[in-house]
């Protein structure tokens, strides 16, 4: 028996994609001043990874990609082709501030409507009252 709906499923795993998201920000943030630091992104590919499930494909080389998904459903990549500053560093400030406030906003919402199904949950508990 699940105890649980797949929207809350659904709302941990975003929650715990926004807290990584705000982690390799706060990471790019902190090392601003770093020489020859390349900024970080993280891209997130469930949609991508849950189609791509579905294909099924002969792999007749060894060159060949194989279809399938990471299990973490992200992934932390470099930005290495810029530079902002003379010391080799690409981290943009105004860029990861803004990006820090919109994945704020979005945690936040998370949180609303992660807290709105377990108080509905504790009103069917009680009964109603």
């Amino acid at each position: 028996m699940k105890l649980f709906s797949n929207t809350i499923n659904n709302l941990e795993q975003a929650l715990s994609q926004s807290t990584t998201k705000q982690r390799v920000i706060s990471n790019n943030i902190a090392n601003v001043d770093t020489p020859n630091y390349k900024a970080q992104d993280v891209r997130f590919n469930n949609a991508l990874s849950n189609e791509m499930q579905k294909l099924q494909a002969n792999k007749t080389n060894n060159k060949h990609f194989v279809f399938g998904s990471t299990s973490s459903g992200y992934q932390i990549t470099n930005r290495a082709n810029t530079n902002y500053q003379h010391n080799g560093n690409n981290v943009d400030i105004d860029k990861e501030m803004t990006e820090m406030a919109k994945n704020q906003i979005h945690y936040n919402a998370l949180i609303d409507r992660l807290s709105s199904k377990f108080s509905s949950l504790k009103t069917v508990i009680k009964g109603g009252n």
